[in-house]
């Protein structure tokens, strides 16, 4: 029955396996090492050559990458960093732990991003006189005001962190040059995540890249225990600093060699499903406000966002997604904002109207590999007929 219901379903993210990926991964199985193997630096290599990347690590998830990324820049009690309100609850739950005095900016309510603006607003609502760091989130795949972003940190001294989980295989564009997230050309350190629902999977895993040395030398020690092995007798070692194990295994590492050999097909498929929603959906512009995407920044359609104007519904956002869940839609909701969670504490709901407002009417549909012409269609078919049953009658309809 479950397995009945999962074929049958349509899940808002589904990874894409295949046969290629299976031999490689048994290949790194029967290899001589299946935990830090030939594997992991093949694929570290083939990352850094994909993003034009100085250097590149991989890790054991996108939250590891992000904690490896604080961790280098020395984030410590009593720093000031800055993150957007809408975003996985992963970086503000690091910085937390980590002692950090964390500052949350509203939000952009028609792309869910932190603007330049919006960070400029909070260090002045705040009276924030120096900041560690800041970290902006490309939320569903879309790169914003990168060039802007790299402005700000020159300004304010600061660290440029992107938590780009999301954007693996997106571009940007400065000076009439295109740069893949992740090159950190205008940033100092770019974080992804290789979860079965993004991009490219290796079943968990992370990747974080930069150009500063410094900072990568604290990467590669972080991630492997802080230990430093002697170059003459392999058997000695020795550790500096405390450290962790996020270390990425052969295995996880094979597969992610062999996805990331396709990504460029993985990421033309999620455009004309971006495309097929767009042109399907259009007709509804006057309630439906859908993602749009120039030649400036190239997204990688992680998710494909769309904001429904729950005022001309006579229903809300929770109602719409029951009603396509008895179609077997399983839409999803990016994300809840920071300062709802219980656990944290000092931000009022009225300093971030925009997150707010972005909150209550945006819907993630599914969008992945496999996702048929059919069930694309099925998708839209069922929008259209929610919008017609419960669109709230004007004096002219």
């Amino acid at each position: 029955m479950l397995k009945k219901f999962i074929n049958q379903s349509i899940p808002y993210g589904r990874q894409k396996i295949d046969n290629q990926d299976l031999n490689l991964v048994k290949s790194s199985i029967f290899g001589k090492l299946i935990t830090t193997g030939p594997f992991v630096l093949r694929f570290e290599n083939d990352i850094k050559k994909y993003l034009k990347s100085k250097y590149a690590f991989t890790c054991s998830s996108g939250t590891a990458a992000i904690h490896l990324a604080f961790l280098s820049i020395g984030l410590k009690k009593g720093d000031n960093i800055i993150m957007p309100a809408i975003n996985f609850i992963a970086a503000y739950n690091l910085a937390k732990i980590m002692g950090a005095n964390i500052f949350l900016a509203d939000v952009d309510s028609m792309t869910g991003q932190m603007s330049p603006q919006n960070l400029l607003n909070c260090i002045k609502n705040n009276k924030i006189k120096k900041i560690k760091a800041f970290l902006t989130m490309y939320l569903g795949g879309h790169p914003e005001n990168i060039k802007e972003f790299y402005f700000l940190k020159k300004k304010f001294k600061c660290f440029y962190i992107e938590d780009a989980c999301h954007a693996l295989g997106a571009e940007y564009k400065v000076k009439e040059k295109m740069y893949k997230v992740g090159s950190c050309k205008h940033s100092d350190i770019s974080t992804f995540s290789l979860h079965p629902l993004k991009t490219i999977t290796t079943g968990e895993g992370g990747i974080i890249t930069t150009t500063n040395k410094k900072i990568s030398q604290k990467i590669s020690l972080f991630k492997s225990h802080g230990l430093i092995k002697d170059k003459k007798f392999y058997w000695k070692y020795e550790s500096n600093f405390p450290g962790l194990n996020y270390r990425l295994s052969d295995i996880n590492s094979a597969l992610g060699c062999s996805q990331l050999k396709k990504i460029k097909l993985f990421l033309k498929k999620r455009l004309l499903i971006a495309k097929r929603y767009s042109l399907g959906l259009e007709k509804h512009k006057n309630i439906i406000s859908l993602p749009t995407y120039n030649l400036t920044n190239i997204p990688s359609w992680h998710l494909f966002l769309i904001s429904i104007n729950f005022k001309k519904i006579s229903k809300n956002k929770d109602f719409f997604i029951k009603y396509l869940n008895k179609f077997k839609i399983y839409p999803q909701v990016h994300y809840t904002p920071i300062y709802n969670f219980k656990m944290v504490k000092n931000f009022s709901k009225k300093n971030f109207p925009h997150s707010e407002l972005y909150s209550k009417s945006v819907v993630s549909l599914p969008i992945f590999v496999d996702l048929s012409i059919k069930n694309q269609n099925h998708i839209i078919t069922k929008i259209e007929n929610f919008i017609k049953l419960y669109k709230k009658k004007t004096k002219n309809s």
